[in-house]
């Protein structure tokens, strides 16, 4: 079952987070900022329940011209079910709703997992481009 996810979800999903490889993880994803980012991103973030507990995860906003997949992730002994792919199809079916026809996601160059995950499921590199970031605080941790 794939629902909207919700602040409550955190201990849970944290939890999937920190135990999925090549998943970076940082202050930002404190529960105070996620919820305020939920709150920003209403409908767009999910989680998929097996039992009763949350089995993937995936946390998706808005600019309000693009979409951004920022964490997916799917507990270990349930990958290969299609749980991740549905994540991403309510994902990206959420920014349609609210006229979003255009989504990035960052993957780690080293992750040839996840990269093919994604062009399986039709994504494709952008390697015309470069990230940039700038920190304004004094934590390399943000």
């Amino acid at each position: 079952m794939i629902r909207e996810m919700d602040i409550s979800d955190y201990s849970q999903v944290i939890e999937l987070w920190s135990e999925t490889e090549a998943m970076l993880l940082r202050d930002a994803d404190s529960m105070e900022n996620i919820a305020r980012y939920l709150q920003r991103n209403p409908n767009l973030s999910f989680v998929a329940l097996k039992g009763g507990d949350i089995v993937g995860a995936i946390l998706v906003g808005t600019d309000g011209r693009r979409g951004y997949i920022q964490h997916l992730a799917v507990n270990s002994n349930c990958r290969g079910q299609g749980i991740g792919a549905k994540l991403i199809s309510a994902a990206v079916d959420g920014l349609a709703n609210i006229g979003i026809a255009k989504t990035h996601l960052f993957v780690a160059n080293d992750n040839l997992n996840a990269q093919g995950f994604y062009q399986k499921l039709g994504w494709f590199a952008r390697d015309e481009v470069r990230m940039f970031s700038f920190n304004s605080s004094n934590s390399g941790n943000v």
